[in-house]
């Protein structure tokens, strides 16, 4: 079938040819837009692709401009009833993906094609508006080198040429041009906010929350996307240390954790009171896009982390906010002291804020702080004794760790503690907030990511979506808030040992990774994360304060982004100059009118006509008709040329410079026989 197919296409017209190669290359310019775009956009240019491709197999006429006018008035009104406007990124890339796909359907003269291919590499690069990953930038570069070859393709005399020659001729342009995108990729200045796209900026994939809302979620998938990489300056701290600190939740309604909603005056409420002590943990956090205001750091950080171009500030809680959503992959370095102290040392008004519970909810889990209170082993009790009881219960009790509790009713804590007595972090830390709060302990809810595992590869610690965690903190007089985490009473391994729960796989999961070695996967992921990572370092967190490093490397006091523009423009005059030298010596190496031979003898070669090495042009023109007839009229136009070449040989001096240029502009423009 492939063999039929081959020949099918083989004996199809080089113009139906071409129209197929270059459908294939914007079918794959688009493809990964699919996520992108609204579901009838993505269906239309399908559609119109594989309408055009049969048009072009079948050799029949291409529909009329009416049906052009119809479907370009239907799109642009289902783009604005889409988006509400014709404005913006998604809106303006829902309308180049449909006006590509609509002008192949009036792809008739070169002067079309043309514009298909101006088209096509403008929606290459709308594929950057929504990712950089490097995935993206291998995808994209398959597709310049097709569009370029498609390019070169429409530009070829007319005839059989092999696009495998045209695909030559791309690569060999696309590998020319790599110095010089090199020079500008380092050289041309970063000027926020011009430079650059935002990343993801309308997707967040954060594995966190502003809010956290328990009992809805029946199962709990596992995202093993990366949420951030860290590099520690000497050696990593203990697993069961490495909590990244994110939002903290203090206000339930029964369903919903959100943040504080204080009823007390500023100064009433507890202030952050961070005390610090001992050696600091020096780190590097690289943070992929999540479109929040948040910075991921170990508690506790009493700076602002380093970060270019944000203004950080800490909350009481002691979460890190920056003054924009993270839209895009960003690198900042942090201070954090594993051994600190908050909150306030003793009791005051607005810790009251940490003990309300909403009326109505829970009755069970507010009688069993009740029976606690009254257990003669508590009597007296502090509130760290009460803390070691609770967590004495979720280790003994029978109750377990799982990403499949089921939906939990209306009285989530009491299910926990009494019926279920299974669920994931977020069921545990509440159930364990709420039974503190019902003994009069002040507890909060802090969500982040706890743990992550180096990679061996490249030495930076990976942190997962799969690692969001949510733990607990309580106020203990003379202490402030002191982190317990709950889980780790349930399930220590997932705490101090790196045991994840595996969520279950589906069938085709199954079937493509069940025999492979876990040893090889692990292996395989690390040295794509570290790849990945390279990517991430080199290419896209290159920003304008590497460039000016760069220049103070190289020997610039005090260099500045005008620098950067003198120094390229001398690189591109330098470059120009070398270029024109070269081209001068090359052509005062050989004869111009020896050139013009060489050139005809290999594109006789090319097309199987057997010429004899050192052949005069009118032994050449002799072959070509024995091999090709003498009523070929292509062969008869090569031959009227070889003449005319051996003529120019002989001709008058002061004429020769005028009559090479003709012939060599002459033979680009010949169909040479097949």
């Amino acid at each position: 079938m492939f063999n039929q197919l081959r020949n099918h296409l083989a004996r199809l017209p080089r113009d139906s040819r071409d129209t197929l190669f270059l459908l294939v290359v914007i079918a794959w310019v688009v493809l990964p837009q699919v996520g992108n775009l609204p579901l009838w956009c993505s269906g239309l240019a399908a559609g119109v692709l594989l309408w055009r491709g049969w048009l072009a197999v079948t050799v029949q006429p291409l529909p009329s401009r009416w049906w052009l006018l119809v479907l370009l008035v239907l799109t642009v009104a289902a783009t604005l009833f889409t988006h509400k406007t014709l404005l913006g990124r998604d809106a303006g890339v829902t309308l180049v993906v449909v006006l590509l796909a609509l002008k192949t359907l009036e792809l008739r003269a070169r002067r079309d094609a043309f514009v298909v291919f101006f088209l096509s590499f403008f929606t290459m690069l709308t594929n950057f508006f929504f990712s950089q990953s490097l995935l993206t930038a291998a995808a994209m570069l398959v597709a310049l080198l097709g569009l370029l070859t498609a390019l070169v393709n429409a530009l070829m005399p007319v005839g059989k040429q092999p696009l495998l020659q045209a695909a030559y001729t791309a690569g060999w342009m696309a590998l020319l041009g790599a110095p010089i995108m090199a020079v500008l990729f380092v050289l041309f200045p970063r000027m926020a906010p011009l430079w650059g796209v935002p990343g993801d900026a309308m997707s967040g994939r954060s594995g966190l929350s502003a809010s956290m809302q328990v009992g809805n979620i029946a199962s709990l998938a596992l995202d093993d996307s990366i949420a951030m990489r860290v590099r520690f300056e000497g050696a990593a701290p203990r697993q069961s240390d490495l909590y990244f600190r994110g939002p903290v939740l203090s206000t339930f309604d029964g369903r919903d954790w959100r943040p504080l909603r204080s009823g007390f005056p500023a100064r009433m409420q507890p202030p952050a009171n961070l005390q610090v002590q001992g050696p600091p943990v020096k780190y590097q956090v690289t943070l992929e896009p999540n479109n929040r205001p948040w910075l991921l750091v170990l508690d506790a950080t009493p700076t602002p982390p380093a970060l270019s171009g944000f203004a950080a500030t800490m909350t009481p809680e002691l979460q890190w906010l920056v003054d924009r959503p993270i839209a895009d992959l960003v690198r900042y370095t942090a201070q954090s002291y594993p051994d600190f102290r908050h909150g306030p040392p003793r009791q005051m008004a607005g810790l009251q804020d940490y003990v309300e519970l909403p009326a109505g909810f829970n009755p069970r889990t507010l009688q069993l702080a009740a029976d606690l209170r009254r257990d003669p082993r508590y009597t007296g009790a502090d509130s760290a004794q009460l803390v070691a009881a609770v967590l004495e219960r979720l280790r003994t009790g029978g109750y377990t760790y799982t990403l499949d509790p089921g939906v939990y009713g209306q009285h989530t804590a009491d299910e926990f503690w009494f019926d279920r007595k299974e669920g994931f972090c977020e069921h545990i830390a509440s159930s364990f907030v709420i039974l503190m709060r019902a003994l009069d302990v002040p507890a909060r809810i802090v969500t982040g990511y706890q743990g992550g595992e180096q990679n061996a590869v490249d030495g930076f610690h990976v942190v997962r979506q799969s690692d969001a965690h949510a733990w607990a903190e309580v106020w203990l007089a003379s202490r402030g808030w002191v982190r317990v985490d709950p889980t780790s009473a349930v399930a220590p391994g997932r705490i101090g040992a790196l045991q994840r729960l595996q969520a279950p796989r589906g069938v085709i999961a199954e079937a493509l990774l069940g025999n492979v070695n876990p040893a090889l996967a692990l292996n395989l992921r690390a040295m794509w994360d570290a790849v990945n990572n390279g990517w991430n370092q080199r290419i896209l967190n290159y920003t304008q304060g590497k460039q000016l490093n760069l220049l103070k490397n190289i020997g610039f006091d005090a260099p500045s982004w005008e620098d950067l523009i003198y120094l390229l423009i001398g690189i591109v005059v330098l470059a120009s100059l070398s270029g024109a030298a070269w081209t001068l010596w090359e052509r005062s190496r050989k004869d111009p009118w020896l050139r013009l031979l060489e050139a005809a003898a290999k594109r006789l070669h090319r097309a199987g006509i057997n010429i004899a090495p050192n052949s005069p042009p009118r032994a050449m023109a002799e072959q070509l008709a024995r091999q090709a007839g003498p009523h070929d009229p292509s062969a008869l136009a090569v031959r009227d040329w070889l003449l005319r070449l051996e003529a120019q040989r002989y001709a008058p001096p002061g004429t020769t410079s005028t009559r090479l240029a003709t012939l060599k502009r002459e033979l680009n423009q010949l169909v040479w026989p097949t």
